[in-house]
């Protein structure tokens, strides 16, 4: 069994990284259709808007527990409205800041206050904290089971090309994917055996 170079693994990974950079955070094809699904920077960063909004709620949630003062009674109200807005949103198609930002950002402010709260020696705080982590990895688990919503692909009129990986929405991905698969197997091809 021969190995690969560690320089040449290396620069296989970072052509790899360059070669997905603009979609790797997307989640979504890069079409028309799903343009409500990603937030566009420049020319070279898309961003599932979902993710985004889940990532800014627990950014701004958690700032906003460390520095407000909380009691347990308003942590459990939080992670509850949370928990509510979470489930809600499995059965009804909610917009992303109602579905994503929102219960981040009121969990996360509980979790952080309960956190904080249990540094300075409360005894309740580790079971908001740990109800806190829960309700997080749960929310996480039943999203990725849910799994995407490809309703647009559905009435596309290029769905036949999905399969191949030609559709428009696609069709990018797909080629900076051949692109690096080309390049790095001739960096393969030309290695020392």
């Amino acid at each position: 069994m021969s190995r690969l170079p560690i320089a040449l693994a290396r620069r296989v990974d970072r052509l790899s990284r360059q070669a997905h950079a603009f979609h790797r955070f997307a989640h979504h094809p890069l079409c028309d259709r799903y343009s409500d699904e990603v937030v566009t920077f420049g020319s070279k960063c898309r961003l599932c808007r979902g993710c985004l909004s889940a990532a800014m709620g627990l950014g701004i949630g958690a700032t906003v527990g460390i520095c407000l003062p909380q009691n347990s009674g308003t942590e459990l109200v939080q992670l509850g409205i949370a928990a509510a807005l979470a489930l809600i949103s499995l059965k009804v198609r909610l917009s992303k800041f109602n579905a994503r930002f929102l219960p981040a950002a009121f969990g996360s402010a509980a979790t952080a206050a309960a956190l904080r709260r249990a540094c300075t020696g409360d005894t309740q705080a580790p079971v908001i904290v740990a109800a806190g982590l829960l309700l997080g990895a749960c929310g996480f688990v039943v999203y990725r089971k849910h799994g995407p919503n490809r309703g647009p692909c559905v009435s596309c009129p290029e769905r036949e090309r999905l399969a191949t990986g030609m559709c428009s929405g696609i069709a990018p991905i797909t080629r900076r994917e051949r692109a690096f698969q080309r390049l790095a197997q001739r960096w393969l091809d030309a290695a020392p055996k």
